[in-house]
């Protein structure tokens, strides 16, 4: 089984697929020569002949003209094929030195009572926060489900509270 992390085979790839293999179909499903492909692309003729030999590895501005003078366009799947939406930039939202929250947490807008770290110690909940470790989230999640799912767990024993953190 092959990793995201290991090198790609032989060639720039696009997934399974070769990029020049990529950029020949794209040409075939509009029927266009390199030159005819390369002027609706506003690129040179060279390039797509480069691209399509395997000898340059376009940019992805030149990857996003080509496909899309083809009516193609770029998207990012997962592992099992679901298209991956980008993050949104919630505007206004900085931390205390002005900088974009981390990317990898979940960001929490105006936090309930127990969402904030320092709940535990009494400190005012800031506006905006996240939580710091995806134990935890999962932990709580666990924890929550068990809270709230009275019937469902009614004969199963709580969940452990992680680090002492409360729900209320």
């Amino acid at each position: 089984m092959t990793s995201v992390f290991d090198p790609p085979a032989t060639g720039p790839t696009i997934g399974p697929f070769p990029i020049s293999g990529l950029v020949r179909q794209a040409r075939r499903r509009v029927g266009l020569g390199q030159r005819q492909m390369a002027r609706f692309a506003r690129v040179a003729p060279s390039t797509i002949g480069r691209v399509e030999s395997g000898e340059l590895t376009p940019s992805l501005r030149v990857l996003e003209r080509i496909f899309g003078a083809a009516g193609l366009y770029l998207a990012v799947v997962d592992q099992d094929g679901r298209v991956v939406q980008p993050m949104g930039d919630w505007e206004g939202i900085r931390d205390g030195a002005g900088r974009r929250y981390p990317s990898h947490l979940k960001l929490i807008i105006d936090p309930e009572p127990g969402e904030w770290w320092a709940d535990i110690y009494g400190l005012a909940r800031p506006p905006e926060t996240f939580h710091r470790c995806s134990f935890d989230v999962e932990a709580r999640r666990r924890r929550s489900q068990w809270e709230v799912r009275v019937a469902k767990y009614r004969n199963v024993p709580p969940p452990p509270n992680p680090r002492g953190w409360s729900l209320y």
